[in-house]
Formats: C-alpha cells, sequence, structure tokens
C-alpha cells in the first residue's frame, strides 16, 4: 500500500512538472498575423495539432464562410510556419500539450474551438454569455481572455463581457 501511495506521488510530481512553460507559444511569422490576423485573431499554432492545420489549410475557399485563398508562395510559407509550430511539436507548453492529449489517436479538429479540451474548458460558462453579440463563440479568444495576444489563457485574465472577471 505504501508503494502505491509513493507512485502516484512521484507520478503527480512528474507530471505537474513535465510543462516547463504555460499557456501557448506565441504567434509570431509576420506573414502569418498579417493575412490571419485581417480578418479574425492570428490564433497561435500551438492550439492545433499539425494534421488540422492542415486540414483547415486545404479547404481556404471555404473558411468558416469565407474565401480566405491565398497566393500560393503566401500559402506554402504559411502551412509550413503552422506545421513546424503546431500543438504537438510544443508538449512543453501547457495547453498545447492539453490539446493534444484531449484527442483520439487519428481524430482531427475542425477547429480550436472543436477540440475536447477547449469544449471542457468552456462547458461551465452560460450559452448566452458565450452566444452574446459581445462574444459571437468560443472562437473568439480574444472577448474573453485579455492576455491570449500573449498566448495566456489563464483563468485570473478573463473578463466576459456584460458578465465580469470570471472564477470557476
Amino acid at each position: 500500500m505504501k508503494l502505491l501511495i509513493l507512485l502516484a506521488a512521484l507520478a503527480s510530481v512528474v507530471l505537474a512538472s513535465s510543462y516547463d512553460k504555460k499557456g501557448v507559444a506565441v504567434a509570431t511569422d509576420k506573414l502569418y498575423i498579417k493575412e490571419c490576423g485581417a480578418c479574425h485573431f492570428a490564433y497561435q499554432p500551438g492550439l492545433l495539432p499539425a494534421n488540422a492545420w492542415q486540414k483547415m489549410m486545404s479547404n481556404l475557399e471555404n473558411h468558416f464562410g469565407s474565401d480566405a485563398s491565398l497566393a500560393k508562395e503566401d500559402f506554402d510559407s504559411i502551412s509550413k510556419y503552422l506545421n513546424k509550430n503546431s500543438a504537438e511539436k510544443f508538449m512543453n507548453y501547457k495547453r498545447s500539450a492539453r490539446i493534444v492529449n484531449s484527442l483520439r489517436v487519428g481524430e482531427v479538429a475542425d477547429s480550436i474551438s472543436k477540440t475536447p479540451y477547449m469544449i471542457e474548458k468552456h462547458k461551465k460558462i452560460r450559452e448566452d454569455l458565450i452566444t452574446q453579440e459581445e462574444v459571437k463563440g468560443i472562437f473568439n479568444c480574444t472577448a474573453c481572455h485579455t492576455t491570449a495576444q500573449k498566448g495566456i489563457y489563464s483563468e485570473k485574465d478573463i473578463m466576459i463581457p456584460n458578465f465580469g472577471r470570471w472564477e470557476d
């Protein structure tokens, strides 16, 4: 019994220290920020695994109801950046690791907001707060996460419009 308790304690220490960085790596590619950030928040590549970014990039002519087509050179450059900086390549970041670990083997997420991790993190928030005009949906990170641009999605930095500070 003592051995089981010792092993459980050791496992929790290892898991707790496995992330040397909180949040997610900041988006740094100027072309990506310019092109993708022209229409929406330039999501950090570490919020999705490479296979999800590839799926998204393969259908830019119908990118969530908009035509986000790019010149071939820009497409290639942005695709390379997203792949090189995708979630599974930054497992030392807490959010990237948790997103990857929330997906079943072989599962390809349609979007960041549809990953099991993101759904779970937002399930306690009332639907009317998520769908209100100022937020629109959980895809709109910067509506509530005041430090999203820095790759920090801490609960202490959440300010929900028409509600206030979120405390779980």
